[in-house]
């Protein structure tokens, strides 16, 4: 009986979740259409205001909408991809700082671009941690138009790295890196 009371509880908090992420989509793909209007130079120049927003106390989850919106249409101009919704979902959950499960080719590696971009606002660097040396090349490398036409500089740590390379790919708002 407790179990079940406690299950009940869980999925009730889950839907509640769910419900102010789907809002979240809402806002975001009404904002989609301005977005797609911009030059890639108005597109770096959105990120930049939203970076001076958030170095101004500006909070994140209130910049949230505009900027998976913008690195959405990035993603579009420098990959030929848009997230789902249910990417944009997975990115807020992400930032959230809970688990997203995603199966194989759901697009991880993209999904994690929207709360990448997000948390490099505030001017500290973000860090995505892979299991190995292929992986973060091939991931920095295959989202890195992304981030060039956002401004956000990327790295990515290699076995071989002498400890100047390693300093220098930490200075980058984004590090891919192996666990």
């Amino acid at each position: 009986m407790a179990k079940q009371l406690i299950d009940r509880a869980l999925r009730l908090g889950e839907g509640r979740k769910f419900k102010a992420y789907q809002k979240r989509v809402e806002s975001i793909n009404r904002i989609e259409p301005e977005m797609e209007v911009l030059e890639d130079s108005e597109l770096l120049e959105e990120a930049d205001s939203l970076r001076e927003r958030a170095r101004s106390g500006e909070k994140l989850d209130e910049l949230l909408p505009e900027t998976f919106a913008l690195t959405r249409e990035a993603a579009r101009r420098g990959l030929g991809q848009r997230h789902y919704d249910v990417q944009l979902i997975g990115g807020m959950v992400v930032h959230d700082g809970a688990i997203a499960e995603m199966k194989t080719g759901e697009g991880k590696t993209l999904t994690s671009t929207l709360s990448i971009v997000l948390n490099t606002l505030t001017g500290g660097s973000v860090h995505v941690v892979t299991v190995n040396d292929y992986l973060s090349k091939r991931d920095a490398l295959w989202m890195k138009p992304i981030f060039d036409l956002l401004g956000v500089t990327v790295g990515w740590i290699q076995e071989d790295d002498d400890p100047e390379e390693r300093r220098a790919k930490y200075l980058c708002d984004v590090t891919y890196g192996t666990n």
